[in-house]
């Protein structure tokens, strides 16, 4: 007799459904998966078998098939442990077949028949929903996440013995209900705050400049000048998540099984600050088992990069086609998986080994060859898409001692939501949405200088020794703060600042 069940695999954010076919036949007692399984899938025989006795049911003495369809999709991890036990007691007449065709059923089973959680839940939600079936059976841990999808119903379960009865019909399980807009709004704070920020105004002028146009930013300062701090509260100054943004967001750390069990939808931008000795895998994605990497982990949000010089140099190179893109494919034997990575970059690093280049109070040691050194690890194509640079010095002791509270995240937000408004109707409803993201095109269409400002620039690359690409990105940045101040036109005052922001492009002495 054949069985069928409904289940879905993780390839990249997105679910596809898969089909559990069981087959029990004649012959020796055997199990055997096929279909393309991991390791964790063929293993899966032995959690299956001893549930299904622990949860006092027979275990069929037949040769037992288990195919998964499609059989060009690599099937991972533990979730087809539930639709496979489901089916084979579905095909000894526990319940009826039909059943399992109006419910996808994701789980991993224990030894002793209980459900565990999974990860990928809320994706799995949207593919149930999107094929027109009723609804989703799967552990009580995960049903939080995957209810809020309202379009099917999300049965929680426990065990193995529950799932009987209630596709037997002999009891019921209310499907779980979840507000996802209520959960949204209300996991949307902030646990700190720009004030708590003192002195600093000129980084924290740059920081709403790159808000506002989603630049990139390098803040190059001593040790103890407040650059983690700034890169902090950068998240709180940024325009709230939309509902979609969120979800997208969310699906992300679900797969990745990072998602606050009592959060269950992401409400705030990500802030993501992996330590330097990360491997490629990690801050890209992949691994044998592709996996999402702290770049897509800092989707819609900020990736901090402190000691951005120690960071290993194929790590860092391989952040310049996803800081384009904005996503990042993995390509496997078996599989391609493509995560989103549409996030503002936020690097820090000291001026010198030692971090004391320039100051007064402690003399810096390094020789020109040392500091040359340490400022060359980080490549010019890296450089090139990083539109501000800008310089952060040791607080001086007035500005600490300073009782007065500086500007708040949502003085600093609204400044920046009306540029963003500024911006979507500039390009209105083109792929571009923030300045820092224009073609060759639109900057020529949307940066147009006056004199006064055409020759300040050519004096600036003249004089500073700047690069053809520090043109274009002090043209972006340009247009930005033009833009914070309401200008439609590009002025003199606004090139002179964008030209202080690319410290780094300047002629060595």
């Amino acid at each position: 007799m054949i069985v069928k069940a409904i289940s879905a695999t993780i390839v990249g954010i997105e679910s596809h459904s898969v089909s559990v076919e069981v087959d029990l036949a004649a012959g020796l007692p055997q199990f055997s998966t096929v279909g393309l399984p991991d390791v964790a899938v063929r293993e899966s025989k032995d959690r299956i078998k001893a549930a299904i006795k622990n949860s006092g049911y027979p275990f069929p003495a037949h040769h037992v098939t288990v195919n998964l369809a499609p059989a060009d999709i690599k099937k991972e991890g533990t979730a087809f442990d539930l639709p496979i036990a489901a089916a084979i007691l579905a095909a000894q007449g526990l319940f009826p077949a039909a059943a399992l065709t109006q419910y996808l059923l994701l789980g991993e089973l224990s030894l002793d028949g209980s459900v565990k959680g999974i990860h990928g839940a809320l994706s799995a939600a949207f593919r149930a929903r999107d094929m027109g079936i009723r609804g989703l059976v799967l552990s009580a841990e995960n049903a939080p996440e995957a209810a809020l999808v309202k379009e099917i119903e999300t049965i929680p379960v426990a065990s193995l013995a529950e799932i009987v009865e209630f596709f037997s019909g002999r009891s019921r399980i209310e499907p779980l209900d979840a507000d996802m807009g209520e959960r949204f709004r209300q996991s949307r704070d902030y646990p700190f705050d720009f004030n708590e920020i003192r002195g600093q105004q000129q980084a924290k002028r740059a920081l709403e400049v790159a808000a506002a146009g989603g630049h990139n930013v390098l803040m190059i300062g001593p040790p103890g000048s407040g650059k983690t701090m700034l890169a902090q509260r950068l998240v709180t100054i940024l325009p709230d998540l939309s509902l979609p943004e969120a979800i997208e967001t969310t699906k992300i750390y679900s797969v990745a099984g990072l998602l606050d069990r009592k959060a269950e939808i992401l409400g705030t931008r990500p802030f993501r600050t992996p330590h330097h000795t990360i491997s490629d895998a990690g801050l890209i994605g992949g691994g044998h088992l592709p996996r999402p990497g702290e770049i897509s982990l800092a989707h819609q949000g900020v990736l901090f990069l402190d000691e951005l010089p120690e960071f290993r140099k194929n790590a860092l190179e391989a952040l310049r086609q996803p800081l384009e893109d904005g996503k990042v494919t993995i390509a496997r034997a078996s599989l391609t998986a493509t995560y989103p990575a549409r996030f503002m970059l936020v690097a820090a690093m000291n001026p010198c080994p030692c971090g004391y280049l320039g100051q007064r109070t402690r003399p810096c040691r390094c020789t020109p060859q040392q500091i040359r050194q340490y400022q060359g690890r980080i490549s010019g194509p890296l450089l090139d898409r990083i539109d501000i640079h800008i310089e952060v010095p040791p607080v001086p002791y007035r500005d600490l001692t300073a009782r007065e509270a500086g500007e708040s995240s949502a003085a600093i937000k609204a400044r920046i939501e009306e540029v963003r408004r500024i911006q979507k109707g500039r390009f209105n409803g083109d792929q571009t949405r923030f300045n820092a993201r224009m073609s060759e095109a639109q900057v020529r269409s949307f940066c147009a200088l006056d004199a006064d400002s055409r020759q300040l620039i050519e004096m600036a690359m003249d004089r500073l020794g700047l690069s053809a690409r520090a043109h274009t990105r002090i043209l972006k940045v340009a247009r930005t703060i033009a833009d914070l101040e309401g200008n439609p036109a590009i002025g003199s005052s606004h090139v002179a600042e964008a030209i202080q922001y690319r410290s780094l492009d300047r002629r060595p002495v």
